[in-house]
């Protein structure tokens, strides 16, 4: 059985919403950041955020803009609003009774992949694992030495261009770190089942860094 709640969190310029659900026992908290364009209604997201329930973890999947935010495309690519959104979702997480003792683990998708590795930069004790799909981690280069996180990259087998921004990334990453490609997957992973292999092995990566964490 899970709880699901819809949090407020007030930013500058109005408010963004949040969609938390808390399994039983859960054993971890995964905080989504969505992609350009998208929101936290991503049934992509929705669907990995489902099996990550299932294994035990509370999960949030949050919007990064205000409607009128988002009206200008070029807030889609503001990482670092966008990640100072995710670190303002994290902190205020962080005080709820039910998830303060929880270890937490980003899953960002495109863009935000990039501003879930930015926000884990400043929180290198706290955030004990971030997983990127199809992501744009090159956005965040600037920050990318300095990540701690234990970071899993998800890479389409067809997403040609973005597999060779991942492997750059990769290279400048100091924490432990490993990049996947799913056989058979383009950018959405909207081929038959690589989005459900993508969501195993998100599952894994954080199972594995949550349970060393609480052990």
């Amino acid at each position: 059985m899970s709880v699901s709640t819809i949090i407020e969190l007030e930013v500058s310029g109005g408010h963004i919403f949040g969609d938390l659900t808390v399994p039983d026992h859960a054993i971890g908290l995964v905080i989504f950041a969505h992609g350009s364009g998208s929101s936290r209604n991503s049934p992509r997201n929705k669907t990995i955020a489902a099996l990550l329930q299932q294994a035990g973890m509370a999960t949030f999947l949050m919007d990064l803009l205000t409607d009128r935010e988002d009206d200008d495309f070029a807030n889609r690519f503001n990482i670092d609003l966008l990640s100072g959104r995710l670190l303002l979702a994290t902190m205020e997480l962080k005080k709820r009774p039910e998830l303060h003792h929880l270890p937490i683990g980003y899953f960002g998708a495109s863009t935000g992949a990039a501003a879930a590795l930015h926000a884990s930069a400043w929180l290198p004790e706290l955030i004990r694992a971030v997983v990127s799909r199809g992501g744009r981690p090159d956005l965040a280069q600037t920050f990318l030495p300095e990540v701690k996180s234990p970071t899993l990259l998800i890479v389409g087998e067809l997403d040609e261009e973005v597999l060779a921004l991942n492997r750059q990334a990769l290279s400048m990453l100091h924490s432990e770190k490993a990049l996947t490609t799913v056989k058979g997957a383009s950018h959405l992973f909207e081929e038959e089942g690589t989005l459900g292999q993508a969501g195993i092995l998100a599952r894994d990566w954080f199972l594995d860094h949550f349970k060393s964490a609480l052990s």
